[in-house]
């Protein structure tokens, strides 16, 4: 009997209902794609920082001194080896020489580095040509977009390097277009770079490009730190405050809009079901008339509630997945993957949202049974 009841309720007042379930599914499609988003947020500023380039900067205690490389390792300690108890994760990692070479008769900064690892270090610069895909370059290097107009050079071509005395003559493979002090080098393999400064081994920093949250590259960094005391390990902490800021922000305004949300539909669906308790008077006289109990009468009414949240929010749900992913190309350049525990938690809030709609029954508990049978 109790089913086929609430089987009648719904069928009928079908206009108000559908408001309200309208209402509903808005609500549990904008909360379900806030609420993917907030769980994907993390990763998805962890990749866009990460094309701000190098978050990590290794150097020598002294500034005036350089560091050592020995087969592919610091003299004093390994980068990247070991257990990471942080979480972050190493991207790319090379190591840099600079030295003052001429062109022309024209002093110009060489970087000595792993030429391969350039690409990785910095995502966003933009090469005219190729990169290089070997450490040692084959004889090739890359050049700054300013000292190509500076030389006329172009991808092809060759730049003949001298430094007092010692000469290179490298390959252009491509110019590279950073925005930066870099497109004022030359950007060469380190073996060349040692030989014009006749400093064999020598490494001036490195840099590290580490993908995670602003505390876990903290971490990372104090881990690198406290393994290689003979160094100066620093985060880039403009790049790693403005990752934690954004995040932290960017998460406040998510929980703010979901509840903002959340309030509307409950709104929404408080109107139609005080709308409703109006028109249904007459049917709970009626109820009570026949020995139905204001719990039960008032039970009924909120397993309506509770169906009308639950169908709502599961419908609402599967619009979020869209909605989400709309969210995750516009804003991110990439889809954000559904998060099925999404649901379950949707469809729980829209069920808590709906019975906000019960305050209304309150007044049920007031009709009298014998005054609706009279018709007042």
């Amino acid at each position: 009997m109790f089913w086929r009841l609430l089987w009648k309720l719904l069928r009928s007042n079908r206009g108000r209902l559908a408001v309200a379930l309208v209402a509903v599914i808005s609500g549990s499609a904008v909360v379900s794609a806030l609420l993917t988003v907030q769980l994907d947020i993390s990763r998805k500023l962890t990749q866009e920082f990460r094309l701000l380039g190098p978050n990590i900067v290794i150097s020598a205690k002294d500034s005036g001194q350089n560091m050592k490389l020995e087969g592919g390792r610091l003299a004093a300690g390994p980068v990247g080896e070991g257990t990471n108890p942080s979480g972050a994760s190493l991207a790319a990692m090379a190591p840099f020489f600079y030295t003052v070479a001429r062109v022309s008769g024209t002093p110009v900064i060489v970087s000595g580095t792993w030429l391969d690892q350039l690409p990785r270090l910095n995502p966003t610069w933009r090469i005219e040509g190729a990169w290089i895909a070997a450490h040692d370059g084959n004889g090739s290097c890359l050049i700054g977009r300013n000292v190509a107009q500076q030389f006329g050079a172009a991808p092809g071509g060759d730049l003949a390097l001298d430094a007092e005395g010692r000469h290179a003559v490298l390959r252009i493979s491509g110019i590279i277009d950073s925005g930066t002090a870099e497109d004022n080098q030359i950007f060469a393999d380190l073996p060349t770079a040692w030989q014009l400064a006749n400093d064999p081994k020598a490494i001036t920093l490195i840099q590290l490009n580490v993908t995670g949250s602003s505390a876990a590259i903290g971490a990372y960094a104090g881990h690198l730190e406290a393994s290689m005391p003979d160094f100066n390990v620093r985060p880039v902490r403009a790049v790693a405050d403005a990752e934690g800021n954004l995040l932290n922000r960017t998460r406040l305004l998510i929980v703010s809009m979901i509840v903002l949300i959340m309030a509307l539909t409950a709104l929404c669906v408080l109107a139609t079901m005080t709308a409703l308790a109006t028109e249904r008077r007459t049917d709970v006289g009626l109820m009570k008339a026949l020995g139905g109990t204001i719990t039960r009468i008032v039970g009924l009414f909120l397993a309506e509630l509770g169906v009308l949240g639950a169908v709502g929010g599961a419908i609402g749900c599967v619009g979020g997945v869209a909605l989400a992913e709309w969210i995750g190309r516009r804003v991110f350049g990439a889809a954000i993957a559904p998060r099925w525990e999404i649901f379950p938690l949707t469809i729980a809030l829209m069920v808590v949202v709906a019975m906000a709609g019960a305050l209304p029954l309150q007044a049920l508990g007031k009709v009298k049974p014998a005054v609706i049978l009279r018709g007042e």
